[in-house]
């Protein structure tokens, strides 16, 4: 998110900064219309004219446009570099056929200071011109000045410098280019005499152009690189100059004697002959001015894409090592935070698992995806430990008393008798049916009576009525006697108060449980029943 408000702010600060430029440059050009600038697929060379202009153009035009060039008129200083930058923008592919001509026109010039300062502005611009070509444009200077009073000449007559090793050329129409020495010598008497006063005069323009142009561009100030023109050129052509003009001072000092003052109507001629010697460089044409851009935008986007894929690995990794480092820190004891850093883990193994098949999302690629070395520390830790098993479940057996029938004795016996009354086998099979002799099971008969009576007599009582009740058991089921304990227990145990009648007829009872004893009731041929066998039951005689 903050990546992304990063780059939005960005692209907005430099899409206003843009269009301040370039509302900028439209104020700063629009006296030159497209119709003044070359078309897109032009082939010569395009010289931007700066310093004294004027007098090369007809009033009115910007642009003056011959078989090998177009020449762009320049305000002011201040108006160079805008209109370069706006030349790299509309004709980018004409950015390598782009030079700046310095037009020094001395006689139109009459104080010294002023021309150095201009020249330093011009200078300036020419270097802020970087800034759209991405290199200082090729520089050159043109200097014209009115031929002496000698000179015979109708047509203008050109001295250039191409480099060093030609030296200094002359050029004239239809005559083509010589050495200078040739052409002081080529003529006869009359015409010799003419090219010796421009010889003359070329000498006094040459030191005048070496010390009020040239030292000044060769030597470094503050900012200002060193600027050594590329080509020289120097034109003896009538020139209207101004009375008391620098060409003038100078002629004076040296000859004591001013040259006439020159009046022309027309403009002066331009350096045809020195373009083919202007360094080309290798120009930028619309679709590779396209393409750049689109290069960069994919670059920056690509780096921004690579950038977020880094961070979100980064975290991925991170986040997998938090959970490795405190799944190992962690002993198991207590189980339940190393089982949930387990858990955390294996959920972690399943998701890299995934992204392994199907593919990791695309904010992990790019080929920055660092899932796939996460994967052998994770198995490997899910793996190396197991919680301890659970307790065994603790089983409750509920291990069931001795059953207990009850009968009324009352039903049994007459009072105070302790034979089984006629009748009363009847109720003795029907209340005795569940109870069978088994290995490992002793038939307890215990007698109970009431509170009436003397407490021993009750006691024998009680003792006599369950013998009786056995031996109707022993010999009506054909049970051993070894299963059976007879107890008589007369008024000892009470199961209800004998305040009553009807809780002393509760309390006149005789009772059979079966009661577990592993060495009891061993019948050949049977074994011991668990006491899980039998549940409880309850019997109440009527």
């Amino acid at each position: 998110m903050a990546l992304s408000l990063l780059v939005i702010l960005v692209c907005g600060a430099m899409l206003w900064r843009q269009r301040r430029a370039s509302q900028a440059r439209a104020t700063a050009v629009r006296e030159i219309v497209d119709e003044n600038l070359p078309p897109e697929d032009f082939q010569g060379a395009v010289i931007l004219v700066c310093g004294d202009n004027s007098p090369l153009f007809v009033s009115g035009s910007r642009h003056r446009e011959t078989r090998q060039g177009w020449y762009l008129w320049v305000k002011d200083a201040e108006q160079l570099p805008l209109l370069a930058q706006h030349l790299s923008l509309v004709r980018p592919a004409l950015a390598s056929q782009i030079s700046v001509m310095l037009a020094v026109v001395p006689e139109q010039h009459t104080s010294g200071d002023d021309f150095t300062q201009s020249l330093r502005s011009w200078q300036r611009a020419v270097v802020q011109c970087r800034a759209a070509f991405g290199t200082i444009p090729p520089l050159w200077t043109v200097t014209w000045v009115s031929p002496s009073a000698a000179c015979v000449e109708a047509e203008p007559v050109w001295f250039t410098t191409v480099s060093q090793r030609t030296g200094i050329q002359v050029y004239q129409p239809c005559q083509g280019n010589m050495s200078l020495t040739e052409w002081t010598r080529e003529t006869g008497s009359d015409g010799r005499l003419s090219r010796l006063s421009q010889g003359l005069w070329l000498d006094g323009l040459l030191a005048w152009q070496n010390s009020a142009v040239n030292d000044l561009l060769s030597v470094r100030q503050g900012e200002l690189p060193v600027m050594k023109p590329c080509v020289q050129g120097m034109c003896m052509v009538p020139v209207s100059g101004i009375a008391g003009n620098l060409w003038q001072q100078h002629i004076t000092a040296v000859t004591a004697l001013p040259p006439d003052a020159a009046v022309t109507t027309g403009p002066l001629p331009l350096p045809e002959l020195l373009l083919p010697a202007l360094p080309r460089r290798r120009g930028v044409s619309r679709r590779m001015v396209f393409w750049r851009y689109a290069g960069l935008l994919g670059g920056i986007f690509l780096a921004l894409a690579m950038l977020a894929s880094w961070m979100n690995n980064q975290r991925l990794i991170r986040n997998v090592g938090d959970h490795l480092a405190l799944y190992h820190q962690l002993t198991g004891k207590p189980v339940a935070p190393k089982l949930r850093a387990q858990q955390r883990l294996r959920a972690d193994g399943t998701l890299l698992d995934d992204w392994a098949r199907r593919g990791e999302p695309l904010c992990y690629r790019l080929g920055l995806y660092q899932g796939l070395r996460l994967v052998p520390p994770v198995e490997a830790a899910v793996s190396d430990w197991a919680p301890p098993p659970p307790p065994p479940p603790v089983i409750k057996k509920i291990i069931q008393g001795p059953k207990t029938l009850r009968l009324d004795s009352m039903s049994l016996f007459d009072s105070g008798k302790s034979a089984l009354k006629a009748g009363s086998t009847r109720m003795l099979v029907n209340s005795l049916v569940g109870i069978k002799a088994k290995p490992g099971w002793l038939i307890v008969v215990s007698g109970h009576t009431d509170n009436t009576g003397n407490p021993k007599l009750n006691q024998t009582l009680s003792l006599k009525r369950a013998e009786a009740v056995r031996n109707w058991m022993r010999d009506t089921g054909d049970v051993p006697e070894s299963c059976f304990a007879v107890q008589g227990y007369g008024e000892s145990r009470p199961i209800a108060t004998n305040d009553t009648p009807d809780g002393r007829a509760l309390n006149r009872r005789v009772e059979i449980s079966l009661v577990p004893q592993a060495n009891a009731c061993q019948i050949p041929g049977k074994t011991p029943a668990s006491s899980q066998d039998d549940g409880a039951s309850q019997h109440n005689g009527e």
